[in-house]
């Protein structure tokens, strides 16, 4: 599965397009099916040869932060498992987003 599509990388605000709204639109989750770590991208854009993502990640730490796409594409789990992106995520505000996510079972 394509963690970039054409069709993402068209809506996703450039990077500091969204700093200043008081509320930032999550775009997109990606997620790592062997344990809980979970991206969900609020902004993107190209970086040389890789595309950097902003958004708030769910991991040892829960943190705002930037993340590549080489990065996502690069971890492997066991027997060769790889980050997917949700498919059935819907785009929205972050704060229903987050708060839709602590209660989905896990």
């Amino acid at each position: 599965m394509q963690l970039l599509t054409a069709e993402l990388r068209a809506q996703l605000p450039a990077l500091y397009e969204q700093e200043k709204n008081d509320t930032q639109t999550v775009f997109c989750k990606f997620f790592c099916a062997w344990s809980d770590w979970t991206w969900f991208a609020t902004e993107g854009g190209p970086r040389g040869e890789d595309f950097i993502f902003f958004g708030y990640v769910i991991g040892f730490e829960e943190e705002w932060g930037y993340f590549s796409l080489t990065e996502l594409e690069s971890v492997r789990g066991p027997g060769g498992l790889t980050i997917e992106r949700d498919l059935y995520f819907r785009p929205g505000p972050f704060m229903k987003v987050i708060a839709q996510h602590r209660r989905e079972p896990g």
